[in-house]
């Protein structure tokens, strides 16, 4: 499937399915079935793969698609999972033929260019058959998994190789294969994928999503028995049509017009400035288009997302956006025109690096997004996206086993999570950040040879406004034998925005060796910094922005903010203009109305 076909799957807006009679109660029930053999698709992998990423971190999808690749269900993950987990499907059926996906048969892919994400993702893809009215087998559905896994081969451990020069220097492509046929293990294919892998565990992980698959062919093929695979199918039908009409409704509830916006990543791991990213949305009564003419095209940057990458992080604002109920399948995604121009920053060339690109400029359509629509939907505009670059990676020899460890940091720390119109930000992480279950510091610890000394709130990170952003966190993390650092930092120049008169958050800072004699203050790339035993890994991360003018916050909740050290008692005054007498330290703090109220008078004028 070349990427121009792509395109045009995503385009196919307003073409209805003739659905034929179905009752929709049965639909329903069917719906929520697929809906929890994804989620048990999901918890399979959390309960059988060993590497932390697979099984802590929740940073997989799973899905159901027909035999078409039309998606029809999917469980809880990262959000653009979503379409990463489609389009490698339809390229397999695409470049095999239907006639080629068998009975038992396991695929597996993880090409960026045949419709993924990067490296790092491996999608495991299996058919389910059953028996028609017609007493002939054929293919009803697909079960799909997608998880990342540690380690892609390539230039250096992690999956991450920031500085490659190309889509090989990161790693190992594998477009489509079968690791299972006809229920017969492939052996030549499985040893050939762990030979390109430095992680031991990497098959067994592979393997934890090849059962998953498997078992959610045996749910729905109980499924198919129960209601008949015509039922089965005209019941996608109908739900692909529901949310096709749905979408429409909602998106004809908007005003019309052209709306438009830029945002930058500070630079990519080169060093290279001011990726841009721009957007100009259109709704036209029920119909929405989003062209991304204008965005960054220089092609000496190693800044890219593909285009599938860059339609989940889309499709994954737009849902954020719209009433949760709409089922997310094709005919939600279907609804919306997107343009993305080839040779631009989100639709690169077949040859890109984009194992950094897939996070930033990937993830920062969700602001360009957001902030196009603030004035036209306020309450609904909140940037899914974060400014993480990508995840911090430490290897080195663990002392108590004698065998290499990667570490990607994983921990629980908080970040870039945007204020809503009527409420503060909270939590931790954002949607967009996958829905992430990062580990505790104990699990961690007992895996990897480091001491995490701190993962608190920062004081004044989080952005004023009518709602305040949430605060980012202080994290520390002490190395226990000698390693090296590799990592990438974005979200300095460009923190998170504020949205409707909100102030932006706090920026990121990230320091190798802190507190040392020697210590390496992080500028975009930390490429293999070396640290040695007893040093520390220190990162600011930043906080999310606020909403709406912080001269109209409730002073009591400014209080209440200074009280649970959110805010400073000096930032109340300076940020929200609300004076506060007494002190923090006995507890005597209490608004000054008058004071207030003259001294937010004077800064309207």
């Amino acid at each position: 499937m070349t990427d121009v076909d792509m395109v045009q799957l995503a385009g196919h807006r307003g073409r209805l399915i003739d659905v034929p009679d179905v009752d929709i109660v049965t639909a329903e029930v069917i719906r929520g079935a697929m809906e929890t053999i994804c989620f048990e698709m999901a918890v399979y992998v959390s309960r059988t793969a060993t590497t932390p990423i697979l099984n802590q971190s929740n940073e997989r999808n799973a899905t159901i698609l027909d035999a078409k690749g039309r998606l029809a269900a999917l469980s809880v993950g990262i959000p653009q999972f979503m379409l990463t987990s489609t389009l490698p499907v339809r390229f397999a059926l695409d470049f095999f033929g239907e006639d080629e996906f068998c009975e038992g048969d396991v695929f597996a892919a993880n090409d960026p260019y045949h419709g993924g994400g990067h490296l790092p993702d491996y999608n495991v893809f299996a058919p389910v058959f059953a028996e028609g009215e017609d007493g002939v087998r054929r293919m009803v559905l697909i079960a799909s998994i997608q998880c990342h896994h540690g380690d892609t081969g390539g230039g250096v451990p992690g999956g991450y190789n920031v500085t490659a020069g190309d889509i090989w220097g990161e790693g190992v492509r594998w477009p489509a294969v079968k690791v299972i046929d006809r229920g017969v293990e492939r052996r030549d294919v499985l040893y050939a994928l762990q030979t390109n892998n430095r992680i031991p565990s990497y098959i067994g992980d592979l393997r934890a999503q090849i059962g998953a698959a498997q078992l959610a062919c045996e749910r729905l093929e109980r499924l198919i028995d129960r209601y008949g695979a015509s039922v089965v199918e005209g019941s996608v039908d109908h739900m692909v049509d529901y949310a096709a009409r749905r979408f429409r409704e909602e998106v004809g509830a908007w005003p019309d017009g052209v709306y438009e916006a830029d945002a930058y990543v500070d630079h990519d791991p080169l060093g290279n400035p001011d990726i841009h990213l721009h957007v100009k949305i259109t709704v036209d009564g029920d119909k929405l288009t989003i062209d991304y003419t204008g965005s960054d095209t220089r092609q000496e940057i190693q800044a890219w997302s593909t285009f599938g990458n860059t339609r989940g992080y889309t499709v994954g604002q737009i849902a954020s956006m719209m009433d949760p109920e709409i089922p997310k399948n094709e005919g939600f995604f279907d609804q919306i025109e997107l343009i993305v121009p080839k040779g631009c920053v989100l639709n690169p060339h077949p040859d890109r690096p984009v194992s950094a690109g897939t996070h930033h400029p990937g993830a920062d359509v969700g602001e360009v997004i957001a902030v196009a629509m603030q004035h036209v939907l306020p309450d609904k505009a909140v940037p899914q996206t974060y400014k993480t670059g990508i995840p911090t990676i430490i290897v080195g020899q663990d002392p108590r086993t004698g065998t290499t460890f990667t570490d990607h940091s994983a921990e629980v720390y908080a970040g870039w999570c945007n204020a809503g119109k009527g409420m503060d930000a909270w939590g931790a992480q954002n949607a967009s950040f996958g829905n992430l279950w990062k580990a505790t510091a104990e699990i961690n610890e007992s895996l990897y040879p480091h001491i995490q000394w701190g993962r608190d709130y920062r004081t004044d990170s989080g952005g004023p406004g009518q709602w305040r952003g949430l605060c980012g966190s202080h994290y520390e993390k002490e190395v226990r034998a000698d390693a090296k650092v590799y990592t990438y930092v974005v979200g300095m120049k460009y923190p998170m925005p504020g949205i409707c008169g909100g102030e932006p958050g706090e920026p990121n800072r990230m320091v190798i060796r802190y507190g040392s004699d020697d210590e390496f203050v992080v500028k975009h790339t930390a490429d293999w910094v070396p640290i040695s035993a007893g040093e520390r890994v220190m990162y600011d991360y930043g906080g999310g922005g606020g909403w709406g003018n912080p001269l109209d916050r409730d002073p009591q909740a400014v209080l209440d903010d200074v009280l649970d050290e959110y805010v400073s008692h000096g930032a109340a005054e300076r940020d929200y203009g609300v004076v506060l007498t007494g002190t923090l330290e006995d507890l005597t703090l209490t608004v000054d109305e008058g004071a207030t109220a003259k001294l937010r008078a004077s800064r309207r004028r």
